[in-house]
């Protein structure tokens, strides 16, 4: 599937889709955030990550303010085409806390 294709597949029916963020080297989850149709195109176009912000109601460059950019190597789509699985290369943290990944309180069973 080609960018433009992607653009087109996506549902957007409600208006913003998950985009699950992954370590293109070990696969570990980095974090979750949400996409509509600009930011999907403005991370495709500029080869970074970008998202829309709910509380800030803005969008976001991840790594803009910190410096640790996401640098998209591979995009998936779901079978219902409205949640993203995003490849990346991860400069630094991903987490706002400084944090490899969001993902760091575990509960184990």
């Amino acid at each position: 599937m080609d960018e433009k294709m992607l653009l087109e597949t996506v549902d957007f029916s409600k208006g913003l889709v998950p985009a699950i963020i992954i370590d293109v080297e070990n696969k570990d989850v980095l974090m979750l955030a949400y996409m509509n149709k600009e930011s999907l195109k403005r991370t495709i176009d500029t080869k970074t990550t970008w998202f829309w912000s709910r509380s800030r109601n803005e969008y976001w460059n991840k790594g803009a303010t910190s410096g640790h950019f996401q640098y998209v190597k591979a995009i998936s789509i779901d079978c219902d085409n409205d949640t993203l699985l995003i490849e990346v290369e991860q400069v630094g943290a991903a987490c706002h806390t400084g944090s490899r990944t969001c993902f760091y309180k575990k509960i184990n069973f």
